[in-house]
């Protein structure tokens, strides 16, 4: 299956979507104020070692995928709009508290929670696309459009701070904290407003089917009758069967059990595959917001919050700058093909990074957009291939399933600071490149794998 980008396929954006996507600029971008220099600082605050650092974060981090596998589960069968709200003010708690911390202890436990709520929001904002959005093209352009302007968030955020003088602030938290309960309300909003129109839909459908029926009776006042009685009879069953969720995808879930899940899963071979790359490839990626940052700060390199806040500046505005025209460049190679171009782009960046004068500031920032045109090209297809390989009735499952992708963010920090404190920068960086291979070869194997056959999983 082609991408394909168009202003019609934009306008066929439900309201939903778009709260969505406006909601994620203002979280994103408050909270990369202050996120990325967390490291700085531990270390500074702390003087925790690049392993106690990567400790600390990579601990939040490993606690947080787990959860997110279960909360993303759970949606399938008890709703999503509920899970979300409920993550929701997760976040505005952890990160007020975050805002607080003066402990290395108090940073361990409310970073937990702020990692718990992220991954919880991830694939939960996935799945509710996917069930507001039925036409898979419409719902690919807008999975890479939340990619997108995330992106634009994460670009505005770090060069808004500076100029607020806000860049590093712990205080800052308090300022995603707000931006999600701007964004809860706005989903409320949105939520009330879908289930509006889904109650409509619902209901003419059924009164055109029962006008259909009642007409090719033989008596027209009984015809009549029976019109007015089964279109009221359709409004009522419509009414009564919808929720505040999208129900069609959490009633078909609600007949799987969690034991089949489960036994799906384990017996879908290419899943397991995929997840493993990718743990692999995320584990690559986060070194730029965790080990990259710990090398810079503690070699001593010039200009150091500038430096960090234009990599993270730049990594945004190449996606921004290059996300559209890349996926019309690439709509025709299949999915894996584009994921291999782009792994191949990352071995590039690895090697540059590992070479790269300490001193070099542009040499750091042409490293980053090399990696940031890989990341235009890896992260949003491989969203949009466990949409294509999830069952509808299971999206939630494999999407929770999907976040075992963090635990690659998770072992990144620690793993980093071990190669750090041990062999230094240049070592961590070829470690990237050669495991970047190893997830090349893990792609180019995975149409040999067995799946389950889903037809042999039916209601208990």
């Amino acid at each position: 299956m082609h991408s394909d980008v168009s202003w019609q396929r934009f306008k066929q954006f439900p309201r939903l979507m778009w709260i969505f996507l406006f909601g994620s600029f203002i979280t994103r971008g408050s909270y990369y104020m202050v996120w990325p220099f967390l490291a700085v600082i531990l270390y500074e605050k702390f003087a925790l070692s690049a392993t106690e650092v990567g400790m600390v974060l990579s601990s939040a981090a490993i606690i947080s995928v787990f959860t997110s596998f279960v909360g993303s589960s759970l949606s399938d069968r008890i709703g999503r709009h509920k899970l979300m709200y409920l993550t929701g003010i997760l976040y505005i708690i952890s990160f007020s508290l975050l805002a607080e911390a003066n402990s290395v202890e108090g940073y361990v436990v409310v970073m937990t929670l702020c990692s718990m709520a992220t991954s919880l929001w991830r694939p939960l904002t996935s799945a509710a696309i996917g069930d507001i959005i039925a036409d898979p093209k419409t719902r690919e352009l807008a999975m890479q459009s939340l990619y997108f302007i995330v992106n634009v968030g994460c670009a505005v955020g770090p060069m808004l701070g500076v100029w607020l003088g806000l860049t590093g602030k712990q205080s800052s938290f308090y300022l995603t904290a707000v931006a999600f309960a701007v964004l809860l309300a706005l989903l409320y909003w949105g939520f009330n407003h879908q289930t509006r129109q889904d109650v409509a839909l619902a209901a003419g459908a059924s009164s055109n089917d029962n006008l259909s029926d009642a007409t090719s009776g033989t008596e027209s006042d009984g015809a009549s009758g029976s019109v007015n009685d089964m279109a009221s009879d359709g409004v009522n069953r419509g009414v009564n069967g919808l929720s505040s969720d999208t129900e069609a995808s959490t009633k078909k879930a609600a007949v799987v059990s969690r034991k089949q899940i489960v036994a799906i899963l384990l017996q879908d071979k290419l899943l397991q595959c995929l997840i493993f790359a990718n743990i692999l490839c995320m584990f690559i990626y986060a070194q730029m917001d965790s080990s990259l940052i710990q090398y810079l700060t503690r070699a001593g390199a010039p200009d150091l919050l500038t430096l960090i806040s234009g990599m993270i500046f730049t990594n945004a505005m190449v996606i921004i700058s290059t996300q559209f025209l890349l996926l019309k460049l690439m709509a025709r190679f299949p999915l894996v093909k584009r994921i291999q171009i782009g792994l191949l782009l990352l071995i590039c960046s690895q090697i540059w990074l590992a070479f790269n004068p300490l001193d070099l500031f542009w040499g750091w920032i042409g490293a980053i957009v090399v990696m940031s045109i890989a990341e235009t090209i890896l992260f949003p297809t491989m969203n949009v291939h466990i949409d294509r390989l999830a069952p509808d009735h299971l999206r939630g499952a494999y999407f929770g399933a999907a976040s075992f992708y963090d635990l690659g963010f998770a072992l990144a920090p620690l793993g980093g600071g071990i190669i750090l404190d041990h062999f230094g920068g240049q070592w961590l960086f070829l470690t990237g490149a050669v495991l970047s291979v190893l997830v090349i070869y893990l792609y180019s194997i995975l149409d040999r794998l067995p799946r389950p056959d889903f037809a042999m999983f039916k209601a208990d």
